[in-house]
């Protein structure tokens, strides 16, 4: 089997083009994420949304069961996309001032 030598100079062009790529991957990725920055979604638990609401876990529940408010299970524990829940109270905004 033939060894093949690696000089310091292959490394340091081994490494430039190395950083160029990573920069370039995440270049793509920030520009994906500029675009998407406001479907991001911020998860959080039902204690912050009855706290949020000034409602009760069992009233919290009924949003659930009744599909008023979405949500996920991740094993026992809830969570709810807080875009949803400002989405949910300005759509049942009463008296709306219109200009």
């Amino acid at each position: 089997m033939a060894a093949n030598i690696i000089t310091a100079e292959d490394l340091e062009e081994f490494k430039w083009d190395l950083l160029a790529n990573i920069k370039e991957y995440l270049d793509k990725k920030d520009g994906k994420n500029e675009n998407q920055q406001h479907e991001d979604k911020v998860w959080i638990k039902s204690h912050q949304v009855q706290r949020m609401l000034g409602i009760s876990p069992g009233t919290l529940q009924t949003l659930r069961l009744n599909g008023t408010i979405p949500y996920s299970k991740v094993g026992g524990v809830l969570f709810y996309n807080k875009a949803d829940i400002a989405r949910i109270l300005d759509d049942n905004m009463r008296n709306r001032i219109i200009d």
